[in-house]
């Protein structure tokens, strides 16, 4: 859909087009550094090209409507209403990021929010672990900021963001996704610390290689209740560790001599293994920072493929979707690496493919797959892209 479409589309909606505005939010990928970030561990996360878009126009009637080309549904609401229901499904994350848009702007600035409309586009798969819910966030926020005459830091929307899945939606997630999609930099990742959001840029030359990710198109009914299941295993850990390291507040605090030091006070043999993928993970993380900036794509491909193995068999968030398109596409000439990306059981992988190698790994992974499997994965030909922004004319033409 071109920028003229998703006008032709506002205007279908909403009656009218003039005073329309429209802003990008990316998905992203996690490159390494799974299930670290609450953990307040390191994360390698990347904004994509592909994201949301949303056309908006503002009211002066304390409405919001959101509309989406995607889902076919339409929501109303008053500024004053702000209340989760579970019925209003996607349209919960712009209500949230709104509300926590007008406790950040306190009593007196708040009423500059005076209302708007919304039409929006993604072409983000959904729930596959590519932060559609972090780039639906971070668009409502920036558009409805800047409508409302607010310059607010992108820093702050981050968080803002996150404060709404946390508060409005209930997903206790980390702050990983809304900081890709917001922060992220043209062909660069991010080296993110999660506690603290001490971060840096990352320059990924892939040249000659693609980004593919593959969908597994699994349903993914375990990855909420494992999740929360897996942070409960990490926050045990953390409170044996502390009886030998009181000062630790986080699985993050630790490297691998503290493990090596620490681990016998953990009795538990599958709380100990929770334990050694995050600090492991960790580790991986800052290796994968010092290879990327010496342009090492091999080794880089390599802590890749630890990485998907230690979430297998130590953290044991894959399934065997995940682990049989893993194995499949480490088999191809030309894959130097991959590994689940996302919360896991389900979702996608992420690869690293020579360019004249990504006719032969699509075939053939989508062929061994479904035999084993009975799904048919799709794919995704990725490049890193930015972050969350208004569009320009010329993008607009182009980009939507």
């Amino acid at each position: 859909m071109d920028a003229t479409e998703l006008r032709k589309k506002f205007a279908e909606s909403y009656g009218y087009e003039e005073g329309v505005r429209t802003f990008f939010a990316p998905g992203r990928v996690n490159f390494i550094g799974e299930h670290t970030d609450y953990n307040g561990g390191y994360v390698l996360p990347a904004a994509l090209t592909v994201g949301t878009w949303a056309a908006v126009s503002t009211r002066d009637d304390g409405v919001y409507r959101f509309c989406s080309t995607n889902f076919g549904t339409r929501l109303e609401c008053s500024v004053h209403e702000l209340i989760y229901k579970k019925e209003d499904d996607w349209a919960n994350y712009p209500k949230g990021v709104l509300s926590e848009l007008i406790q950040f702007a306190g009593p007196d600035k708040s009423k500059q929010y005076l209302g708007a409309d919304i039409l929006y586009h993604g072409n983000i798969p959904n729930g596959v672990g590519l932060s559609s819910s972090a780039s639906i966030e971070l668009v409502t926020g920036l558009a409805l900021s800047e409508l409302a005459g607010f310059d607010i830091p992108m820093i702050e929307l981050v968080k803002l963001a996150q404060r709404a899945e946390n508060n409005f939606v209930g997903v206790n997630c980390g702050i990983m996704d809304q900081f890709a999609v917001g922060m992220g930099k043209e062909g660069q990742a991010l080296a993110l610390k999660c506690d603290t959001l001490a971060y840096r840029y990352i320059p990924v030359k892939s040249y000659g290689y693609k980004i593919v990710i593959t969908n597994t198109n699994k349903r993914r009914e375990l990855a909420d209740s494992k999740y929360n299941e897996r942070r409960s295993e990490c926050e045990q850990g953390v409170e044996l560790i502390k009886k030998v390291m009181p000062h630790i507040q986080a699985l993050g605090d630790l490297d691998l001599e503290d493990w090596e030091r620490v681990r016998h006070v953990i009795k538990d043999h599958v709380i100990s293994r929770r334990v050694e993928h995050v600090i492991t993970e960790n580790e991986r993380v800052l290796a994968a920072v010092k290879v990327l900036e010496a342009n090492d794509l091999t080794e880089f491909g390599a802590l890749m493929i630890a990485s998907h193995e230690s979430l297998r068999d130590l953290y044991e968030v894959t399934g065997i979707e995940l682990d049989t398109i893993f194995e499949e596409a480490s088999k191809i000439d030309g894959c130097i690496g991959t590994c689940m990306t996302g919360a896991g059981f389900g979702g996608c992988t992420v690869s690293l493919v020579k360019e004249e190698a990504v006719a032969d790994f699509k075939e053939t992974v989508a062929e061994n797959y479904t035999r084993k499997t009975g799904l048919v994965p799709a794919f995704y030909i990725c490049e890193i892209g930015g972050g969350a922004k208004e569009m320009q004319e010329e993008e607009k033409q182009s980009q939507v």
